[in-house]
């Protein structure tokens, strides 16, 4: 089978998904990683419905009938910017394997970094962060909905109690050997 210039030009890209639970500093080292590849960016809180922002704003954690449509608009972002031969990073929680798996049927070669640490850490990062809709008081939430990379999952798990600059450097590292 002869493959379309489209379809050789989107395998030509890869797709990061930074992960991990609100304040883990997935934004802050999914934009370091794009500025330092050259790649595009995107924020994965840019694509939820006003419903979902509503929602956790109200302090009601997001159940997988909200999740769905939104990790879908974010799969179909990055299926599209392959299809142009961009590669992207994207910052998004993607706590679950099925959330994954709905992010890895959007573009060819995804992968995963996950930032984790422990609840305290975290906490305290959310307790000085201001102008997010994601209350503080939804972290465990999101702590008792995350469920590791697994061994047939392509990703690293990173310590966020590294510097921006140590996890951006362990990321773009990762990137560059397992790509």
């Amino acid at each position: 089978m002869t493959q379309t210039r489209q379809d050789d030009t989107s395998e030509g890209t890869s797709h990061i998904v930074v992960m991990g639970v609100s304040g883990s500093g997935k934004t802050t080292i999914a934009h370091g990683v794009a500025d330092r590849l050259g790649w595009e960016f995107a924020e994965a809180d840019d694509f939820h419905p006003q419903r979902n922002i509503d929602k956790m704003s109200a302090g009601i954690p997001l159940d997988d009938d909200d999740r769905g449509p939104w990790l879908e608009d974010v799969a179909a972002w990055m299926a599209a910017r392959a299809a142009d031969g961009r590669s992207t990073v994207v910052a998004c929680s993607a706590l679950k394997r099925s959330y994954r798996d709905i992010l890895r049927d959007g573009p060819p070669r995804v992968g995963f970094v996950h930032l984790d640490g422990p609840i305290a850490a975290i906490g305290e990062r959310l307790s000085g962060r201001t102008g997010h809709f994601m209350p503080a008081s939804l972290l465990q939430s999101q702590v008792d909905a995350l469920e590791p990379l697994d061994a047939g999952e392509h990703g690293i798990q990173l310590d966020l109690r590294q510097t921006p600059d140590q996890l951006i450097a362990a990321a773009v590292d990762w990137i560059e050997t397992a790509f």
